[in-house]
Order: structure tokens, then sequence, then C-alpha cells
């Protein structure tokens, strides 16, 4: 009896913690919308997947040609203008630029911002120059839905389309190779500091990383006219509305973080009590 109950107990611990990542998931269409400037209104939205992406957008990448981004810098200058380290390897990614699928939904204007989101409500946003007319070092903002080759250390990506691409779909900033010794197109820290404003930046505590502006498994891009004022440190909910389950015995996907700190917590307590007795 007491292993049987270990047993269930492990189980339910196992569903608890799987449930709470669900929606951490690849994507494989992304929803599009033009937002008013109350930051409300929705003017003109759309929903397209990878495989019209392909077919009736320009592609960015070759899936043979590498993109890198970079990680902080523990020694020496954290800007690292020679790009000398800690790059991070994404791929050799091909994609969609987000201009183009702002383009779907009226475009965006000077005094514009572009919100990218993920499906666990991650998001980055990005003034118009940015996305409509970014410097080479910084290349077009990408939204990536193949990998034609897995990065050769770090992080694992997947290769193919999404989902076998199980880190895509992801933005992937497709720079050239001009500020990079070596001729490898990397987006570094210091391509950040000449090309995003203060606001648009990512620290790793107090260290630049354009690493943390390569997101992963976006499901939306939204563009707010006059620019966002919305709480830009906060997680975004999304504005699709999510259907109904048919029967109401239906879990939901997403499970709250603090329930399944709760939860675990009382099943590793009994678990530990069973251990002792």
């Amino acid at each position: 009896m007491k292993i049987q109950l270990k047993q269930v107990m492990l189980l339910f611990l196992l569903i608890l913690f799987t449930t709470g990542m669900a929606h951490a998931a690849p994507t494989t269409s992304v929803y599009v919308a033009k937002i008013a400037q109350d930051q409300t209104t929705i003017l003109d939205d759309i929903t397209v997947g990878y495989q019209w992406m392909e077919a009736n957008l320009p592609v960015l990448g070759d899936g043979e040609t590498r993109y890198y981004h970079q990680g902080p810098v523990f020694d020496g200058d954290k800007w690292d203008p020679e790009e000398m380290t800690n790059f991070k390897d994404r791929g050799a990614v091909k994609g969609t630029d987000v201009k183009d699928l702002c383009d779907l939904v009226g475009g965006a204007e000077s005094g514009d911002d572009i919100m990218i989101r993920a499906n666990d409500g991650y998001h980055v946003v990005y003034p118009y120059a940015n996305v409509y007319t970014p410097q080479p070092r910084q290349g077009p903002i990408g939204i990536c839905w193949y990998n034609g080759a897995d990065s050769g250390a770090g992080e694992r990506q997947g290769t193919g389309y999404v989902p076998d691409y199980y880190m895509g779909m992801r933005v992937v900033f497709f720079a050239d190779n001009s500020t990079n010794d070596e001729g490898l197109h990397v987006y570094g820290n210091y391509d950040m500091h000449e090309t995003l404003p203060d606001s648009a930046q990512h620290f790793y505590d107090l260290l630049p990383s354009t690493s943390g502006l390569s997101i992963k498994w976006v499901d939306e891009i939204r563009v707010y006219q006059g620019g966002f004022t919305g709480d830009r440190g906060s997680l975004a909910s999304s504005l699709i509305e999510k259907p109904v389950p048919e029967a109401a015995t239906i879990p939901p996907t997403e499970t709250p973080l603090p329930l399944i700190v709760v939860l675990g917590g009382v099943c590793i307590g009994v678990l530990i009590a069973l251990r002792r007795t």
C-alpha cells in the first residue's frame, strides 16, 4: 500500500509540472494585429502559418548560413566591441521579416512601436526604425520557422521546419558580417549598443546580452500606433481569445505557477513522511 501511494504521488507531481509547462511549445503560426493609440482597439488583424509565409513573403536566410547572438561578457569590456566571446549559435535559419508581417495589417510608420510576443507572455518592443530601416550591422528582425543545421554548441534548436525546429518560431537578427573579424553574422552586444535605443536593449543583470532578444515560440506581433505605453517589464497577455473546451471536465492547459509550487510542496512533504514511516 505504501509503495502504491508513493507511485501515485510521484505521478501526480509529474502531471502538475507537465501541465504548468504545456504552454511552452513550438509555434507554427503568428497572429498579427494593428492596435490604435488607445492601446486596445484592434484596427486590423490576421493569422498566418509558416507555410503561407514561406510561399507568399520574401524569405530571410538560406538554410546554410549561420546567425549568432551574443551572451553576457563577464571579463573585460562588457560591450565587447571586437566580438570575441560567448556567441550564441542560432543555427542556419530561414524566416520572415517582421516588417513584411506588419505590412499585412497596414504597416507601421515613424512613432509606432512593434511588439513581438512569445506564447509564455514574454515580449520585446522595438521602435519603427529598427524594424523598417535597420542598420546592416543589426539586419532585419526575422521570425524563423526553419533551421537547416543545429547549433554547433550550447542550446540545441532542432532542425527542419517547426515544430521539428523546436525552438521556433524564434526571433533572429539577420546581421551582416561587417563587424566581425571572422566573417560571422553576429548581432553582438556592441551592435545592440549602436543600433537599439536604451528602452529596447536587453541586460542579464547589469551585463548587455543580445541573446535575450532572440525570443523563442513567437505567437503574436503587434503594431502599436503612436507607440506602446504599457508595462514593458510585465508579461503580455494574448490578444487571441482562447477556445472554450467542449467538455467542462477538460483541465486548463495552463496551471498558475503558485498553485504548482504549493501543490508540489505538499506532495514532496507527503513523500518525505512516507520515507520516514
